[in-house]
């Protein structure tokens, strides 16, 4: 390929995954495929300068300020760093920095994982939060910096204006808790927690924003009055004595064997830190040096980061194991001989699907090559045939839940293969948030850590079991009482008055939601029908297809659904549809809204056509 046209196709593959990491905070590659994209056009780039132009990628930062907030131009910009990779372009660069500073020493500090961010004081409150964008002018988000916990709102004994940068991150717990949430609730799970952070700080709505529990920490002083630090570390020390959360890096390193020292400190104890970590930054200390070195077009002469590459090793799959997530998805594990991955000894290796398993044909007593994708989830990356034993067998996720004995069935748009089992134990924690939820039965105060404590003291075994809890028995629950108690009670029971399509929702039904629930309950009017209807039956319902009728027919032949049915009957909860069905002229008939209309929002005109059917 010539030169120039390797060049262009790099840089638009570049710019799409800059759009999809900093501006959509959705990346479509990892940061290692990224970064060897990046070096592979400046390799380029530095070979044939008179190709260089200065909308290119490696010349610029790569997200870019939001039309959704308004813009901020940076006094002064937020650069981002050259990237090294190895032991011998570390020395290279503290061998330019030598050059022209004989006498610089060097900090290593972590390099955090999160959203860069400018913060503003004047007079030591808060005055303005800014997020990086493409370096020079990035978006003004001052009401969600203001939710993150850690940033300080006021300062005291602070410079009478004050521009701090630093990273705003997700700590691995909560981007746990909230992946949990997600998964519980039926939404797609996010990727890091570095893009969590990011899609939670553009949040339109700040309350959204201050829900996900967001942290930062500052590595540098951007600008100050009436100051005169000499170096980089007495500036951390400053916003430590202000109140601010900082990293805090070890003596200056004097030469480049120490600064290889401290970066490997830093790979090892990886695990230790609350944020994710993706490489160590190395900075010279003082200011003045600093200045003298100045920056190139897009980072600073006078700092890099070391990029940790993602670990890859052999080892020896044991056993595959198949866990039953939270919302019924069979998921394979390799079970591996124990080996050390980015500072954590790894036992077992996501195997994603059957379709994974079948493209590697990974088999119990393979040696196969493991890394930590993200360096966050072991996976199996490819398996060593020359080292293959004899008598292997292919592996074949099972025909039936290995938690509760029901069919499993493979979703019609993907690879996940679920368990259909309505008492499922492995869901039972996603079944009674859903069931309680206010789309299905709608039992107030009954979130997921009240259904997390019932099922702990094992007070309830299925929803059905709901409506046998006795007032007594939920009061001695952590943090309940008996008004909470009592409350929780008298919402369970007022839900059994629900009209059949809150039931059919609360079920959890694949593919039949709210507007499906909605639609078997106003034609066939009670449960009985429903559980008489076939499938043939069930399709030739407006709005009800092949696949939800197949899905729905499973799922009332499975023996757990009638008990829970039965269960459900017994209790006094409704088994009828008390909604009158509407007039539904507009059945099968689409409409698209835009503009505005003279009688009505558009809101309000879109309610009007789906009242009728439409």
């Amino acid at each position: 390929m010539e030169p120039v046209q390797e060049i262009n196709e790099l840089r638009e593959e570049l710019r799409r995954h800059n759009t999809a990491y900093y501006d959509n905070d959705a990346p479509t590659i990892s940061d290692f495929e990224y970064d060897a994209l990046m070096r592979r056009l400046i390799e380029l780039e530095e070979a044939h300068p008179e190709l260089l132009t200065p909308d290119s990628p490696s010349q610029r930062v790569g997200g870019t300020a939001s039309r959704q907030f308004a813009p901020v131009r940076h006094e002064v910009p937020l650069e981002s760093l050259m990237d090294v990779f190895s032991r011998e372009e570390l020395d290279a660069f503290i061998a330019r920095v030598r050059e022209a500073e004989p006498e610089a020493r060097f900090t290593v500090e972590p390099k955090v994982d999160g959203l860069s961010v400018a913060a503003e004081y004047r007079g030591g409150k808060l005055w303005r939060g800014a997020t990086r964008g493409d370096g020079v002018t990035g978006e003004d988000v001052t009401a969600n910096l203001k939710t993150v916990r850690t940033l300080p709102a006021a300062i005291e004994n602070a410079p009478e204006r004050l521009i701090v940068r630093g990273e705003v991150y997700m700590s691995k717990q909560v981007f746990e808790e909230l992946n949990l949430e997600r998964e519980l609730n039926g939404e797609s799970l996010l990727a890091n927690p570095r893009n969590a952070a990011a899609g939670s700080m553009r949040q339109l709505d700040s309350a959204v924003t201050a829900s996900r529990k967001l942290d930062i920490v500052l590595f540098n002083i951007q600008t100050a009055s009436e100051r005169g630090w000499q170096t980089h570390r007495e500036t951390l020390a400053a916003l430590r004595s202000m109140g601010f959360p900082s990293v805090i890096p070890d003596e200056p390193a004097a030469s480049a064997d120490e600064c290889w020292e401290l970066i490997q400190r830093i790979g090892d104890s990886r695990e230790s830190f609350p944020y994710d970590i993706d490489g160590a930054v190395v900075k010279v200390d003082s200011l003045d040096m600093r200045r003298r070195l100045g920056s190139t077009a897009k980072a600073p002469r006078w700092a890099v980061a070391f990029k940790y590459p993602p670990e890859k090793k052999e080892s020896r799959v044991t056993d595959i194991t198949v866990q039953v997530g939270r919302t019924g998805v069979l998921t394979p594990k390799a079970v591996i001989e124990p080996v050390r991955l980015a500072g954590t000894t790894v036992t077992n290796a996501t195997l994603h699907n059957q379709d994974f398993i079948d493209k590697l044909d990974v088999r119990v007593g393979d040696t196969v090559l493991v890394q930590k994708a993200g360096e966050i989830i072991p996976e199996v990356l490819s398996v060593n045939l020359a080292l293959r034993p004899e008598g292997t067998v292919p592996f074949r996720l099972p025909d039936t839940c290995p938690e509760c004995g029901s069919p499993v069935v493979r979703d019609p748009d993907g690879a996940a293969m679920r368990c259909t089992g309505a008492e499922c134990p492995a869901q039972l924690l996603r079944s009674i948030t859903h069931f309680a939820s206010r789309d299905a039965m709608d039992i107030e105060g009954l979130g997921i850590s009240v259904a997390q404590s019932l099922i702990n003291a094992k007070l309830i075994s299925s929803a059905a079991g709901l409506y046998y809890l006795r007032a007594e028995d939920v009061a001695r629950l952590d943090r309940m009482g008996k008004k909470s108690a009592e409350n929780l009670i008298a919402a369970i029971e007022k839900s059994k008055g629900n009209s059949l399509e809150k039931l059919l929702c609360a079920f959890g039904i694949r593919q039949v939601g709210q507007k499906a629930a909605k639609t078997l309950a106003l034609k066939l009017r009670s449960m009985d029908a429903l559980l008489a209807a076939s499938e043939e039956e069930l399709t030739a319902i407006s709005d009800i297809g092949p696949i939800t009728a197949r899905f729905l027919r499973s799922w009332l032949d499975n023996p757990q659904s009638r008990h829970q049915i039965e269960l459900l009957r017994a209790a006094g909860v409704n088994m009828l549809c008390l909604s009158e069905e509407k007039d539904r002229r507009f059945d099968g008939l689409t409409f698209v809204l835009t503009g505005a209309l003279e009688t009505m929002t558009r809101n309000e005109a879109a309610e009007l056509i789906e009242s009728f059917g439409g």
